[in-house]
């Protein structure tokens, strides 16, 4: 870059001295031209009026040659004014081109940072807040995916139309990269309604169709917002709080704005350490199996365990599933998450009795894992744990993204012997369809219904209905969250197979597990004491921790 720089510089200097050089000889050619051309005109009036001597040749020569110097440089003159007009207009191209958006023209990034901070200091001075809003669309791939990126620009240039509508008359508006916009614009310090009205205002008109090459699109977006006289000492940081308050609007659901407040910044700072946390927790098997009784209704024994995941963590102890599941599915972690649980699972379960069955929850984002049958068979064959004893429940709503590719592995996994669970069932959108689809061996009846079947009679009917279709389709139905007598009861008389909740106990950890086990003689032979076996040997010690909500591994 130095070198580019330096070889500009002397090209630079070459032409301005070639430029003085030609300046220089267009003077002297006007000076001769006046001297000469002076002389050859006397001469020859005289000649022609008064029978003077001609002039001399030599003279006339000189003065055609300076006739042509002067014309030379005033071509060249010409020449030199076009080229710096052309030269000023490439710059002014270079420059549009580096502080603008090429596609939207707005300002992008770097700019925004000059122009806001220029905008910043105006507002401290004229005793104005400066608002600044992160726009980020949502679901602006899918288009891209599905209609192709000029579809996806065309539908760019018209949000920031939109944004440019909405804004003030002296605001900034700029793209950031991708589908993320953001604009500020001062604002009298006491009526940050006004700020509320335009951010209602976008919000609204993001979720309304857009017409794009032909196309009917729709969309929304997630709007952050922050205030310059709220904690922020410049530009930068008033973007970066901008910048986490739509992540917090995205959070809460999209198709809405978020003020920016310091808790979301304590919340982010958390979630990066559970983050930073986790990467570290699953090589080293912090993240552990918990089990949950599962009881067949009819002999009321002891028919299974699902597996769920506690987090006992050296410093926090007990981490609850529903705040690093997410964590682990949004960073790309829930598959190593997932494995190294089953992977823990069965090592343990190995010596217990035959008929004990294991059911274990997959998470929406594993079933865009091409090679996850592979990856689970793999572990299967690794821990020696029988596949006809292992049960994966995938939800109803995971199925929603990519049917044929869930239609695979699910035959893959039916191959080894390897049952399936339709989880969740009754809370997706194409339950009957799903069952078609999908050759299921069981139907999970979600708690929400169950914990209110003897208060909500929609509840009942539904309970009722799911137990019914089950029935008629030759698949038997388990109900969680059994809270008390009277809804295993209830469930009993419906004709559900089996039940899970608290009203068996608590999740047990490995050790608490085969401690239940051994007392009720589930273990085999070898190992029929409740003490520390080979199997568990392979385990990491589990710390003891506040027993939290049965919650399954995805969450």
């Amino acid at each position: 870059m130095a070198a580019e720089l330096s070889e500009h510089k002397e090209e630079r200097r070459r032409e301005e001295s070639s430029d003085l050089i030609t300046g220089a000889f267009s003077v002297a050619a006007i000076l001769m031209f006046i001297g000469i051309g002076s002389s050859v005109l006397s001469t020859s009036l005289q000649y022609y009026f008064q029978g003077g001597a001609p002039a001399d040749r030599s003279l006339v020569i000189a003065l055609l040659l300076n006739v042509a110097l002067i014309l030379f440089g005033w071509r060249r003159h010409a020449a030199l004014r076009d080229e710096v007009k052309i030269r000023a207009e490439a710059e002014e191209r270079a420059n549009l081109l580096a502080s603008r958006d090429p596609l939207t023209g707005f300002y992008n990034r770097r700019s925004l940072s000059e122009e806001g901070a220029s905008m910043f200091a105006r507002a401290a001075r004229r005793r104005k807040a400066m608002a600044l809003m992160m726009l980020d669309l949502d679901h602006f791939k899918t288009i891209n995916d599905m209609h192709g990126h000029a579809v996806g620009d065309a539908l760019l240039c018209a949000v920031a139309r939109e944004i440019a509508d909405a804004m003030p008359p002296v605001a900034l508006t700029a793209r950031l990269g991708g589908d993320e916009f953001s604009c500020g614009f001062l604002f009298d310090p006491s009526e940050p309604g006004v700020v509320e009205r335009i951010a209602e205002r976008l919000v609204s008109r993001m979720a309304q169709p857009f017409e794009a090459e032909g196309l009917r699109l729709h969309i929304s977006c997630s709007l952050g917002i922050a205030r310059s006289d709220f904690d922020c000492s410049s530009i930068d940081s008033l973007m970066r709080s901008a910048d986490i308050a739509m992540y917090a609007a995205k959070k809460s659901g999209r198709n809405r704005f978020a003020w920016f407040d310091n808790s979301m910044e304590r919340e982010l700072q958390l979630r990066n350490q559970l983050e930073s946390g986790l990467r570290a927790a699953i090589p080293s098997n912090q993240i552990v199996p918990y089990f949950e009784q599962q009881i067949d209704l009819a002999t009321g024994r002891l028919d299974g365990f699902e597996v769920l995941a506690r987090w006992e963590h050296p410093l926090r102890g007990t981490v609850n599933p529903e705040i690093f599941i997410p964590i682990a599915e949004e960073t790309g972690l829930i598959g190593d998450l997932s494995l190294s649980i089953m992977r823990q699972a069965f090592a343990a379960a190995r010596d217990w009795d035959p008929s004990l069955s294991l059911s274990v929850n997959i998470s929406p984002w594993q079933l865009r894992d091409a090679w996850l049958a592979q990856k689970i068979i793999k572990v299967l064959t690794e821990s020696g744990f029988p596949a006809n004893r292992l049960e994966v429940e995938i939800t109803e709503s995971s199925l929603f993204d990519n049917l044929a590719l869930a239609q695979s592995i699910v035959g893959s996994l039916k191959n080894q012997g390897v049952r399936i669970a339709l989880d969740d069932f009754g809370t997706g959108y194409s339950s009957l369809a799903h069952l078609r689809a999908l050759p299921f061996d069981r139907i999970k009846i979600d708690k929400s219904f169950v914990q209110s079947i003897n208060e909500s009679a929609d509840s009942a009917a539904i309970v009722n209905a799911i137990a019914r279709l089950g029935e008629s389709l030759n698949l038997p139905v388990t109900a969680e969250g059994i809270e008390n007598a009277a809804i295993e009861e209830r469930l009993r008389a419906i004709g559900c197979s089996k039940a899970q909740g608290w009203h068996y106990g608590r999740p047990l950890s490995v050790m608490d597990a085969r401690r239940l086990l051994a007392e009720r003689r589930l273990l085999t032979s070898q190992s029929a004491q409740p003490q520390r076996t080979a199997a568990e040997g392979d385990l990491p010690p589990v710390t003891k921790g506040p027993a939290t909500t049965s919650q399954r591994l995805a969450g």
